[in-house]
């Protein structure tokens, strides 16, 4: 059933029309941010149960079909479309695992993981969360600021702040003790973010 459900999420993050290039190759971008997600938990929590790391690689499951323009562009318009994702995400995952033959009550617990219900008193939630945000700054932190070059230090200072707020302390211990590779040209910034 693992196998199965695993296959399915990576058939379905392959159909991603938008490329990402990784070591001189191209692939679908949430098939590799999905694989992203999944080798960090490796690293993170190695011991994690087969329900998150289906829930770690479903995270952004076609995420391509619900796009930021769908909705105002505005504040309010932000958080509307976040928090249809994280729906549209979960539900799409427990129809996978559905075909796979895993019980409703796994289901439901990898639903309300996705859907990053109850963050911070679900553990499976904030599993999910603190590996976003991991393999946020490790891999989409810098690309993410080359593409903000009106953002001032104060606003990435804050940005940089909320990301750590929304994360563990297993999660700051894992950073602080160099397990992931800081964005070089962020470092300085990041360092001052966190004194």
């Amino acid at each position: 059933m693992f196998n199965k459900v695993i296959t399915l999420i990576d058939e379905a993050n392959n159909q991603d029309p938008n490329t990402e290039q990784h070591n001189g190759e191209s692939f679908p971008k949430e098939y590799l941010y999905s694989q992203r997600m999944s080798e960090m938990l490796t690293r993170f929590k190695p011991d994690a149960d087969e329900l998150m790391q289906i829930a770690v690689r479903a995270q952004h499951i076609q995420r391509w079909k619900s796009p930021r323009s769908d909705f105002e562009m505005n504040k309010q318009g932000y958080h509307q479309w976040r928090s249809a994702l994280y729906i549209f995400h979960a539900s799409s995952v427990v129809a996978l695992m559905q075909q796979a033959g895993y019980s409703e009550a796994e289901q439901n617990r990898v639903y309300d993981a996705v859907a990053k219900k109850n963050i911070k008193r679900n553990p499976d939630s904030q599993l999910v969360e603190d590996v976003a945000s991991l393999v946020f700054i490790e891999h989409y932190m810098l690309g993410f600021a080359n593409a903000k070059p009106d953002y001032n230090e104060e606003k990435w200072i804050g940005i940089i702040r909320r990301t750590w707020q929304k994360m563990s302390d297993d999660a700051h211990e894992f950073v602080l003790a160099g397990n992931i590779t800081l964005p070089a040209p962020l470092v300085g910034l990041i360092h001052k973010a966190l004194e």
